[in-house]
């Protein structure tokens, strides 16, 4: 259980009060008028109860134990420009489906982005902003808007996250020491409500965005320059010795009016990013050491999974986050050369595994084989029971669904955000899986914005089995990303001109790849907004 418990508080910046404590039916709106009649209960006591329920969970949910492991050949990555005309044809309308989320679900008056939609009256998610400022780079790239659209989005994104309140009050800020709160009001921008945590990941994933635009918006104009510069001014704010709550971590977050969260970031995770960031930091940096302090807590996630030896973290989300922002390819800390392998490689075999795991199908979910696979962190059909295949099962609202060597959580519910934002990884399964979830399953899972967020084939409802009715930022976002990123490195090469990212990586000690050329270009200012 223990290794849950760890698992849980790692995925707690990804769940807000409504995840814990209702059904994906009955999640509550938020309004102004309604925030005094939420429930209050604590953060911290609601992970802890999370974690004894997963407990109690774990024999109802068909898990089972990693078989032995077996010798795997790999096979050599799909390209893109292989495709039949079919497949890019695919591909295509899937890309600019996932954008179209980010640009028609955002607040054209704030650029604030959703945490879900469609939800009347929801609160934004920043780390959805973190993925709708990457988003526009790719929309021009890809003439589904101009470049003048995505500076004017740009701009007043960030103009107003500039603009935003920072204080340690309980309400009336928007974050604080330059972190961010997980959910803002999406109108006033302002903590959308008490049980919202000052996020150290979900600031951190707001960042990857915020950088790419300095990074991306280069041309010698006014309002790229105003871009440039407004980027500089919040990442440069962002006070990472302050988040170092209980030694060499970073603590996932902080509740106002003095209290850090428990748990920190520690073992294999999208943590990747969050530290790279603060290693980077020109005017609040972590000590070097942090890194190794860092990467010593993974040896217990370190092993054979499904015949894959990989560095282990269940859901796929955990090998995505900092992977949709960072090019790892061949680039290696002391932690990978010690181990022979490096984070992009580590991703490719996570998916792998995982893709076993849905063939093996230990806990006999209907669909599951070579291309219905893939488990995160996600919604799903409810808490409920229901007998299929004969068998009472327990199925779960959002949950942080996956398959490893540290845990397995399985109920059937598939999402497809774990194998979008696996293709830049290994493209030559996740497309074929991609292709036949839309084949199989149609509209019911498909519509005007892609992939809705998961499904379940073995929990019948009224239209014969469970389907989201909602997308999120944060998987939407992996999708378009690694797509992406796969197709022309987009993402990746814009974020290797970034100072601040290359400054992260070498104190860190990365390298190898990419990085024995020197591709940074911007020149902060580091001037006061």
């Amino acid at each position: 259980m223990g290794a849950s418990v760890s698992l849980l508080l790692f995925i707690l910046p990804r769940m807000s009060m409504q995840h814990w404590t209702q059904r994906t039916s009955e999640v509550p709106t938020f309004s102004p008028a309604t925030v005094s009649g939420r429930r209050k209960k604590s953060r911290i006591s609601r992970l802890c109860q999370a974690g004894l329920a997963l407990g109690a969970l774990a024999g109802t949910l068909g898990i089972a134990q990693a078989g032995p492991t077996v010798s795997t050949a790999r096979t050599p990555a799909l390209q893109p420009a292989s495709l039949p005309a079919a497949d890019a044809a695919f591909v295509d309308d899937l890309e600019k489906r996932t954008f179209n989320w980010f640009w028609e679900t955002a607040n054209p008056k704030n650029g604030l982005v959703p945490d879900r939609a469609p939800l009347p009256n929801g609160a934004a998610s920043i780390a959805s902003v973190g993925f709708g400022l990457t988003a526009y780079g790719i929309g021009v790239e890809r003439h589904y808007i101009t470049r003048q659209q995505a500076v004017d989005r740009t701009l007043t994104t960030l103009r107003f996250l500039a603009s935003l309140p920072q204080n340690d009050h309980v309400s009336g800020a928007a974050g604080y020491k330059g972190f961010f709160y997980h959910f803002l009001d999406p109108n006033t921008g302002l903590r959308v409500a008490d049980w919202s945590e000052l996020s150290s990941v979900d600031t951190a994933l707001l960042m990857g965005g915020v950088l790419f635009s300095q990074s991306y918006f280069d041309r010698d104009t006014p309002q790229e320059k105003e871009i440039r510069d407004i980027a500089d001014h919040l990442y440069r704010r962002i006070d990472w010795t302050w988040m170092k709550a209980h030694g060499p971590w970073l603590s996932m977050g902080w509740m106002p009016p003095h209290t850090f969260l428990p748990s920190d970031w520690k073992g294999y995770n999208e943590g990747l990013i969050i530290y790279l960031q603060a290693l980077g930091s020109p005017t609040h940096p972590l000590p070097a050491d942090t890194w190794k302090a860092w990467t010593a807590t993974y040896e217990n996630q370190w092993g054979d999974f499904e015949g894959h030896k990989l560095l282990n973290f269940a859901p796929m989300f955990g090998h995505q986050y900092s992977e949709s922002w960072i090019d790892f390819r061949g680039v290696q800390d002391a932690w990978d050369r010690a181990h022979n392998v490096d984070y992009f490689q580590n991703g490719r075999e996570a998916a792998y595994a995982q893709r076993a795991y849905a063939q093996a199908n230990p806990g006999d979910w209907k669909d599951y084989g070579p291309n219905i696979w893939g488990l995160t962190a996600c919604d799903g059909p409810g808490d409920a029971q229901q007998v299929y295949d004969g068998k009472k099962r327990h199925y779960l609202a959002y949950s942080a669904r996956g398959a490893g060597r540290d845990y397995i959580l399985d109920d059937g519910t598939i999402a497809p955000t774990a194998v979008g934002g696996s293709i830049a990884f290994a493209p030559e399964i996740a497309l074929p899986a991609l292709k036949e979830m839309r084949a199989r399953y149609g509209d019911r899972i498909y519509n005007k914005y892609g992939f809705l967020d998961a499904f379940n084939p073995s929990f019948a409802d009224q239209k014969s089995y469970w389907v989201d009715g909602q997308q999120l930022g944060i998987d939407q976002g992996p999708i378009l990303l690694m797509l992406e990123n796969w197709r022309s490195g987009l993402v990746w090469n814009t974020m290797k001109k970034n100072v601040y990212l290359r400054a992260g990586l070498e104190r860190a000690g990365f390298e190898g790849g990419w990085m024995r050329t020197k591709t940074a270009t911007f020149k902060p200012v580091g001037q006061s907004l």
